[in-house]
């Protein structure tokens, strides 16, 4: 598996405690066990990646294993050798077949729904009762 241009890689032979954040996008292939947070980037979790933390980040690729509760603003992406043990909170959620979730999953929609003021009766009604003549030019 090779990682996006320009991320940041956390090699397989790397263990990590704590709190980890930044503002590029990341692949992990090794341990980390805390918290994640990448709000405005992605996070690529590899397929030797054993994650057991609480991840808040824009878009969200799983080939390994993930222990926690994931926020995910944009995509959440479950490849077909991830292991998911943890709820998803997300905009949107694809799991390919062999992926395993357990847990719950609340999906939000990022569309915007425009409402409009209603149209006064009396208006209506004037309109309704207007007949509307068509002459042709002399």
């Amino acid at each position: 598996m090779k990682p996006a241009e320009g991320s940041t890689v956390i090699g397989k032979s790397v263990s990590i405690r704590g709190e980890l954040s930044g503002s590029e996008d990341l692949m992990i292939d090794g341990d980390i066990e805390g918290t994640i947070t990448l709000p405005e980037n992605s996070l690529t979790i590899g397929p030797n990646a054993r994650i057991v933390a609480d991840i808040k980040v824009r878009n969200l690729i799983v080939f390994g294993n993930v222990k926690g509760t994931l926020h995910v603003s944009g995509r959440v992406d479950l490849r077909h050798s991830a292991v998911v043990n943890g709820d998803i909170f997300g905009g949107r959620l694809s799991i390919e077949e062999n992926a395993m979730l357990k847990g719950k999953v609340e999906l939000k929609s990022e569309r915007t729904v425009e409402v409009l003021p209603p149209v006064a009766k009396h208006a209506e009604a004037k309109a309704e009762q207007t007949p509307l003549v068509l002459e042709p030019k002399s």
